[in-house]
């Protein structure tokens, strides 16, 4: 597969999930292009790995993970809106549990919300996480079991009341 094949195709992908990921539509579109800047120079290793959307998303994480080197004067600010339960009847109740799962998403320190992200929004498992961020699935586990617990504090009984705001599926 060519760079442009896979450009048409991928960056679309890595774009949606790089918004769960840092929490706004523009930062995200600044990380996936440096990714896609370094993908592109390197394309011939890339493509030679058995997995190049893996290889690609994990240089993606890399990318956000560094950020606070290169990007320190920047403040993230969420602007996710998650699709919640249509069956729930007040549009206002919905917004608000999505605001506050936004800002709580917001507070957690940037493996923890990787983690989560690869995991919910993703679809991976332990080990791809694992994988993906260059560590153990011990420690995959430990960053969602803390980030978990730390959105239960912080969204207190209401996450459990309020049907979707834990759901990420």
């Amino acid at each position: 597969m060519t760079f442009e094949e896979w450009a048409r195709r991928g960056v679309p992908d890595l774009v949606r999930f790089a918004t769960v990921l840092c929490g706004s539509g523009h930062l995200a579109e600044d990380l996936v292009q440096e990714t896609v800047i370094k993908a592109h120079r390197h394309w011939d290793r890339v493509e030679g790995v058995a997995r190049p959307e893996a290889y690609l998303r994990r240089m993606v994480v890399n990318e956000y993970l560094s950020w606070r080197r290169k990007w320190s004067r920047i403040v993230p600010r969420p602007e996710i809106w998650l699709n919640a339960d249509r069956s729930q009847p007040d549009h206002a109740v919905r917004l608000a549990d999505q605001d506050e799962l936004v800002a709580a998403l917001a507070k957690l320190p940037r493996r923890q919300r990787t983690v989560l992200a690869l995991r919910y929004y993703g679809g991976l498992t332990d080990a791809e996480i694992a994988e993906t961020m260059g560590c153990s699935p011990h420690t995959v586990r430990s960053y969602a079991s803390r980030a978990l617990a730390k959105l239960r504090v912080e969204l207190g009984p209401s996450a459990s009341t309020s049907p979707g705001v834990l759901n990420a599926h």
